[in-house]
């Protein structure tokens, strides 16, 4: 069809689909390229608006695949005004599953007047493969391909077979069910740059497996403009290492550094295998999927004041955006759902008067392991108290900062929340008045802090980092019935790991117990240590394969209250793997091991195939991060590195046997 013919097909469309009376009208959907384009291609939106109210004018753009339903792909965030029209941010979609006909959708939303009007528009999309050979092509990431090969029979499953040419090493895509007529294509990650692989499809028909032809790739070289970590391999792989996991994923981008690193995978010798750099350069990998990994990003959102942490995106591993919402938009959910303290903190007057919370930005985890395809995320919440509150002593209102867990449907819509404010009763309930362990404050915009919208004139200078909550995950329900799953949240200055009363959403957003110094729990102290507890934790969850609690120990409380007096064990960050008896109230230490190196921040916690231990200590000297594997001793709680990779500062790691298997949640 000319552009021309195009152009005005979807100008009649949209003219169709929007009511005459409506104060918001949708004037323009424009694609870049237009139709058609083949699997793969990148797809630009430019949709235009107008609204007879003063707004702001929010957009949102759902797609549904050819016969399939219509999923949410960027929820409502606000556009730019300019000449009487309101433009949204520019959707970018890469289509990457089958060819077709897919339905883009667009909302554009006035939240103020609840006014909406609703267009939607058809984009062709065309396959790889015109013939019997499968096609391998490029992406943006000269480390990933997209391998597509000709239609399998429904009710068959197909994978990808592929090896490096020299090395031999293989590795196999998750098996995909057939669609019958349409073509198949996969995402190729986990590959050395510069490097020939083979590869050729598996398609699985009852007990019959088919191999199809042998295509070659070669992956491009890593971007020369662009700042690639160099990794020290410390201790070698051994007899006792666990080989399998052979590739690490690290997060390796954090605010305030002065290098922009991307987030990469390696494999033992710190070689690169997979890259991905975040659009701003800030952004917290959370959990790696089989097909993508969650990110918290930095970006544009409602409140023009602050881009910090205020996207969650699912990305696939060619990079390619997938799924996005952002704090505006969980915000207007919230309210909706009663959640008084989260408020759009640029809604709020100044001086912020006391009992104002607000919702300023996503923070630290997002997971995706409850039932039903269901995630969590933590948000941060300030809130203004009263003076004196937590013994500030400047006489002004305190500005304190809370969390909220928000857990969110398949679609990212928000069905459940926990405020910590609305538990600040005293124990097992948080108690407002017991401030941070080591009294930790954050100054607007600091390092490691929320942006801080609420501090300003009339308030307290510095806001009170209160909780600091590091990390979810979700405990499943018993085998025997007697309870649905709840929720594990680490309060990193707190020194407490908590158990949230969730059961799968109908709970009641209490806190059933705190585990660390001074809570319901008691430590089974076997090693006599001066300081057996746990501090300023990370990465707290428990390992399916034992059932023991695995977590990160920073040590910050440890070290700074035994000061010059520690001794070994106590003067670095550990590892630590607790065994839990929830009926007696008594953890007992599976695992508690010097790590060699003190991480003031950051890290992460795994048990291996092996039943070998992987930790990160992400924060070393404020430059450097270790990625440590511990074979366990029998008979003790001490083990022995196997395995050290030394890098730059990280935030998350993971070892897996591929990218495409990411470790039991």
């Amino acid at each position: 069809m000319p552009k021309s013919k195009l152009r005005a097909a979807v100008e009649i469309l949209i003219a169709l689909s929007t009511p005459a009376i409506a104060t918001v009208q949708v004037q323009s959907v424009t694609p870049s390229p237009t139709a058609p384009q083949v699997i793969g291609t990148t797809i630009q939106w430019v949709v235009t608006a107008t609204d007879s109210n003063v707004g702001p004018l929010t957009f949102q753009f759902d797609v549904a695949a050819p016969g399939g339903q219509m999923a949410m792909h960027k929820d409502f965030n606000v556009g730019t005004y300019a000449s009487g029209t309101w433009t949204a941010q520019t959707f970018i979609w890469t289509p990457t599953g089958i060819e077709g006909a897919y339905q883009i959708k667009v909302v554009a939303k006035d939240f103020v007047s609840g006014e909406t009007a609703t267009t939607t528009v058809s984009f062709l999309v065309k396959p790889l493969v015109t013939g019997k050979q499968p096609v391998v092509a490029k992406t943006a990431n000269p480390l990933v391909a997209l391998f597509s090969a000709p239609a399998c029979p429904a009710g068959s499953q197909m994978r990808v077979y592929f090896r490096d040419s020299k090395a031999k090493m293989v590795t196999l895509t998750p098996w995909a069910a057939c669609h019958g007529s349409e073509t198949m294509t996969f995402e190729i990650a986990g590959m050395h740059q510069s490097s020939y692989y083979e590869m050729f499809s598996e398609t699985e028909t009852g007990s019959k497996v088919t191999d199809g032809p042998m295509v070659s790739f070669k992956t491009g070289d890593l971007p020369a403009n662009s700042p690639i970590p160099q990794f020290t391999v410390n201790i070698p792989p051994g007899p006792d290492t666990d080989t399998s996991d052979y590739m690490i994923l690290e997060d390796l981008t954090l605010p305030g550094q002065s290098v922009g690193y991307p987030e990469v995978a390696t494999d033992f010798s710190g070689q690169i295998l997979w890259y991905y750099y975040p659009p701003t350069d800030e952004d917290l990998f959370t959990r790696p999927l089989a097909d993508g990994i969650l990110t918290i990003e930095s970006g544009p959102a409602w409140n023009s004041a602050s881009q910090q942490f205020q996207l969650l995106r699912y990305i696939d591993w060619a990079g390619n955006i997938v799924k996005e919402t952002n704090t505006g938009a969980i915000q207007q959910q919230l309210l909706a759902l009663g959640a008084t303290d989260a408020q759009p903190c640029n809604a709020i007057p100044r001086p912020a008067p006391v009992g104002a919370g607000c919702l300023d930005d996503f923070d630290h985890d997002f997971i995706h392991s409850l039932p039903n395809g269901y995630n969590a995320v933590i948000a941060d919440i300030e809130k203004i108290y009263p003076p004196g509150t937590q013994g500030d002593t400047s006489e002004l209102p305190v500005d304190i900062i809370g969390n909220m867990i928000v857990v969110l449907d398949q679609n990212w819509q928000v069905k459940w929340y926990f405020d910590a404010f609305e538990h600040a009763s005293g124990p097992p309930q948080l108690d407002i008045n017991r401030p941070a362990v080591l009294g930790e404050t954050c100054a607007v915009n600091q390092l490691g802090c929320p942006p801080g919208f609420l501090l300003g004139s009339g308030i307290a200078p510095l806001a009170l980092d209160w909780l600091h909550g590091n990390s979810l995950y979700y405990w499943p329900a018993p085998q025997d019935g007697s309870r649905k799953g709840d929720i594990i949240w680490s309060a990193r200055h707190q020194d407490w790991v908590m158990r949230v009363d969730y059961q799968d959403g109908t709970g009641t957003g209490n806190i059933l117990w705190c585990m660390g110094l001074d809570g319901q729990w008691t430590f089974n102290n076997i090693d006599n240590d001066p300081w057996p507890w746990f501090s300023h934790q990370h990465d707290v969850g428990i390992a399916s394969a034992n059932g023991y609690l695995t977590l990160f120990d920073n040590g910050n409380t440890r070290l700074s209250e035994l000061g010059g007096a520690c001794v070994p064990n106590d003067c670095d960050s550990r590892g630590m793997v607790l065994e839990l008896d929830e009926s007696s109230m008594q953890v007992t230490p599976a695992l508690s091991v010097d790590l060699g190196v003190y991480s003031t921040a950051l890290g992460s916690a795994q048990l291996l195939d092996n039943e070998n231990y992987f930790f990160l200590a992400g924060f070393v000297g404020n430059t450097d991060g270790y990625a440590i594997e511990i074979l366990p001793t029998p008979g003790t709680i001490t083990g022995t590195q196997v395995f050290n990779l030394e890098g730059t500062v990280a935030y998350r790691a993971w070892r897996m046997t591929s990218i495409y298997t990411p470790p039991a949640p």
